[in-house]
């Protein structure tokens, strides 16, 4: 299996040019104050009901500045409770989930829903699925020149609609993943990690902190100085500390553990 570093960006040079692959070291995102929350609140619609796009294969064009219209086939997981108009979306050939506004976005064009839906598919072990989610892994994957490098990451979540798809991040690279992690396992490239006795189950499991981070707008600040905006879109269930984060100027969904960094 190829590294997912090789193989997570769509839509050319600008989707790569926006990111970065060292981890939360150098990074410090903080949760912006209320005002500015309550504000960003206000301007979305108070209720809209899930557009049927959700569980269905679609395909579009991407047009980037100068650059030559390509073409996108994807599954659309889920749209976005805090943000209607937001869709997480797994593109073909492509490891990474990303967030777009598909109604919106002036550089998605002619988007289509084509008639194949996404195939149901029951998972082969429900039991290690349980114990599998919400779990630190190491992940093994291949390089091109075939040598094997290890990714230390988090189980997140089984993946919707594609059900035997797991969702996935990595400290080298916080952003959301999906793969197949129970091949994976079988074929010993995917390794649970034992539970870090380091600190008491209430820290571990911060039940208290319920959902009270979601819709927050967030700052994040790099090591260049420079600044981005984005807002919480999700908790984690099995791990109620850490949360997506979707950024305004960014496609990727990113995920952190807001209460040590905040």
């Amino acid at each position: 299996m190829v590294g997912p570093q090789d193989v997570k960006t769509p839509f050319g040079k600008a989707a790569a040019g926006q990111r970065s692959r060292t981890g939360t070291s150098v990074c410090d995102v903080t949760v912006m104050k209320r005002k500015a929350v309550h504000k960003k609140h206000r301007s979305r619609p108070t209720f809209q009901p899930r557009n049927n796009i959700v569980d269905c294969r679609t395909r579009h064009g991407w047009k980037e500045g100068d650059e030559p219209l390509t073409q996108w086939k994807g599954t659309v997981l889920d749209q976005v409770p805090v943000n209607f108009s937001l869709y997480l979306i797994k593109y073909n050939g492509f490891d990474c989930v990303y967030g777009l506004e598909l109604h919106r976005n002036e550089k998605v064009s002619s988007l289509e829903v084509l008639p194949n839906k996404v195939a149901s598919f029951r998972l082969s072990n429900t039991h290690l699925t349980e114990i599998m989610i919400g779990k630190a892994v190491e992940h093994i994957f291949e390089t091109e020149e075939g040598s094997k490098n290890e990714w230390r990451g988090m189980i997140l979540a089984q993946a919707p609609v594609m059900k035997t798809w797991f969702y996935v991040t990595y400290e080298k690279d916080p952003v959301l993943y999906m793969y197949q992690l129970l091949d994976d396992y079988k074929d010993g490239d995917l390794h649970i990690l034992p539970d870090s006795n380091d600190s008491p189950p209430a820290e571990r499991e911060p039940a208290e902190i319920v959902d009270i981070l979601i819709r927050k707008q967030v700052e994040y600040a790099k090591d260049n100085g420079s600044k981005r905006t984005g807002m919480v879109i999700h908790q984690v269930e099995a791990k109620p500390s850490v949360y997506f984060i979707k950024f305004d100027d960014n496609f990727h969904i990113y995920i952190y553990d807001l209460v040590k960094t905040s």
